[in-house]
């Protein structure tokens, strides 16, 4: 018997081995196996058993299995995964390679110490409450879905603590997911604190080289661990998982960037589902797809009203279409008022922009030419530092440095328009010049020390005002913040997504959150442009309100979680030959349907061309994603030659 296998870290073209006797049996497609290259032995992925090989080459034997963590339940799911999204599940084992670069030395893991830092901690009457209700899930057998809506503040993290300490104290594992890498670095840190640092790993793309190492060990040897991060743990074999738990379950951030965008929590509940295990989603801000799933399917739902400590902020709604005289434009003389009282009293702000960078664009006065990506179909930001002022684009990285004239008339009248964070700070420490401001944004924190050195910051009181995009909007704790201030709380309302008022309502409710946690009388300003209705629910409990008034509009216009949305994405770098083969996937798909699926396209997204690949999206609507996936099957891609991706879940609900 021989077998076909590709080589982790270079070489993908298939090589054939030959099986030697006694092993067989044991060497399945998606084992992996360690092998002889040359004058050295590398691992790789089995990917087809075969009886004749057809090669040129001495057929070698294979040295033996590569050590792999025994996980009954690891190969089902992740076919099953694979099937959800229409993609080959060896892609999924390739994902691990990092940890299985070469060949790896079984080494027992150390036993780590008795735990008991767990147990000292209180819990309040609702924690409990919480506690008691999800604990026996651990011991059922079955799948336990559980919902935790606590108010920002209310301590979810303690509820996590005790059940985590109790799924380990029994032998099981516990996977932790948080929608970003610095969150998963904060929560590692956390949770080290309060248990075995042998027990706690991170594994994300911040994690070390060592830390994969020694997790694959504990793997290899059935050793209980917590592993947090972010997508990565859905995709590994954990013996004896016996928990997942999933923080801010609302975020998007669950939702992978490149193709296939796996999302993490759906791939988290399909994994508690096969394997018969609790699952745990807590928010302060649940999705409507998750509180739809209590509303339909009995989901049990504990609510963390009252915070651990503080009090609710004061929430003023503040226009910035007023033409009140004021210093700034994006400052309104509320907000100026409350960032310096504040200051007075040794107090600490946050000020949330959605925007990095110094502003949106930058405009010719003259002719209006915008500056554009000659690579993507958007906009360039213009970015400030103390040595280089440039244009970047946030797709494809492209940069310039900034104009001085217009390409175009060559005017040199340009207007910089929006609002980026860079701005932000410069615009606070003109008018609060003694201020100690820090920044806090995709561009400021890409490297893990400089982001962990701003928390360090803030948290020991070294800055007054800090200034940062959704980054700050959850799971971080500051004491000393009594006032947040929201520069233009609409600025994400006109996007064209049918669920821009619930992300946009939950953004504000999570950086909100962040005022009164420790202390009373704290406030928040949010300034916006124009009313909408969502500022009515910006108190934490009115939350359930917008639910069921949001949820009436997506029955009617047939919209998740009312119905399935699945995304079909054409890219090319022919835009004339894109357009026709995506009218004709779209025509077979119209010949096909037999169910009424609704289909929406092909249509030109708003971010249509990203870094020189012209794209088309197709939407389908359907009662399932069953249905859906029947409709799929019937395309006939041979003579297509764009490239086809396929998200059953394209806005990561």
């Amino acid at each position: 018997m021989y077998i076909n296998v590709t080589l982790f870290g270079g070489v993908i073209e298939p090589l054939t081995y030959r099986i030697p006797e006694g092993l067989p049996d044991q060497i399945k497609v998606g084992s992996l196996v360690r092998v002889p290259v040359r004058t050295s032995t590398r691992v790789a992925l089995v990917i087809a058993r075969v009886n004749k090989p057809q090669t040129a080459y001495e057929i070698k034997d294979i040295i033996g299995l590569e050590p792999f963590p025994h996980d009954d339940h690891f190969q089902p799911y992740i076919k099953k995964l694979a099937d959800y999204y229409r993609i080959d599940p060896l892609r999924f084992i390739w994902r691990m390679k990092q940890f299985i670069g070469s060949p790896v030395t079984a080494q027992e893991p150390s036993s780590p110490p008795d735990q008991t830092q767990a147990r000292e901690a209180q819990l309040t009457a609702e924690q409990q409450t919480a506690v008691d209700a999800i604990l026996p899930s651990l011991d059922t057998n079955e799948f336990s879905p559980h919902v935790i809506h606590g108010v920002t503040g209310s301590g979810k993290t303690m509820v996590y603590r005790f059940l985590i300490q109790q799924a380990l104290g029994q032998g099981k594992s516990v996977i932790l997911l948080l929608p970003e890498v610095m969150m998963a670095v904060a929560f590692e840190h956390t949770f080290k604190q309060w248990f075995s640092a042998d027990q706690v790993v991170g594994f994300h793309s911040a994690s070390s080289v060592k830390e994969k190492k020694r997790l694959w060990q504990s793997l290899l040897y059935g050793k209980p661990q917590l592993i947090i991060g972010v997508h990565l743990p859905m995709l590994l074999p954990i013996p004896h998982l016996g928990l997942i738990v999933v923080d801010e379950e609302h975020e998007t951030g669950f939702q992978e960037k490149r193709y296939p965008k796996i999302n993490a929590k759906e791939a988290a509940l399909l994994r508690a589902q096969q394997q018969k295990i609790p699952i745990v989603l807590g928010s302060a801000t649940p999705s409507l797809q998750t509180l739809h799933q209590v509303k339909t399917k009995g989901w049990p739902l504990h609510k963390l009203e009252q915070r651990y400590a503080g009090a609710f902020p004061s929430i003023t709604v503040v226009p910035l279409r007023d033409q009140k005289q004021r210093k700034n434009f994006w400052i309104t003389p509320e907000l100026e008022r409350a960032i310096a009282d504040r200051l007075e009293k040794g107090e600490q702000t946050i000020i949330f922009m959605n925007r990095r960078g110094f502003c949106f664009f930058v405009q010719c006065k003259e002719c209006s030419f915008i500056f554009s990506c000659p690579n993507c179909s958007v906009s360039l930001t213009l970015h400030v530092s103390e040595t280089n002022n440039s244009l970047r684009c946030h797709y494809c990285e492209y940069a310039q440095q900034a104009p001085t004239a217009c390409s175009s008339c060559k005017s040199s009248n340009l207007l910089n328009k929006g609002i980026g964070t860079q701005q932000v700070v410069t615009t606070l420490q003109k008018l609060f010049p003694h201020a100690r401001i820090g920044r806090a944004d995709l561009d400021s924190t890409a490297e893990r020390k400089k982001w962990q050195q701003t928390i360090d910051a803030m948290t020991q009181y070294q800055l007054d005002i800090l200034v940062g995009t959704q980054m700050v909007t959850k799971g971080y704790h500051f004491p000393k913040v009594t006032l947040v201030g929201v520069l233009w709380a609409d600025v994400n309302l006109s996007m064209p997504i049918f669920n821009a008022a619930e992300t946009c309502l939950q953004q504000l409710i999570q950086v909100a959150g962040r005022a009164g946690r420790a202390s009373k009388g704290s406030q928040v300003i949010i300034q916006s442009m124009i009313d909408h209705p969502i500022f009515n629910y910006l108190e934490e409990t009115k939350y359930p309100e917008f639910y069921t008034t949001e949820i009436a509009h997506r029955e009617i216009l047939g919209y998740p979680p009312c119905k399935r949305l699945a995304e079909l994405e054409m890219r090319g770098t022919d835009e004339a030959q894109l357009e026709k083969e995506a009218q004709a996937i779209a025509e077979q798909l119209y010949t096909a349907n037999k169910h009424n699926i609704q289909i929406l396209g092909p249509a030109l997204p708003p971010v249509h061309k990203m870094n020189n690949w012209f794209v088309r999206k197709i939407y389908l609507k359907a009662p399932t994603i069953n249905h859906i996936a029947s409709l799929l099957a019937t395309i006939d891609a041979r003579n297509i030659r764009s490239r086809i991706f396929y998200t059953p879940n394209p806005l990561g609900l």
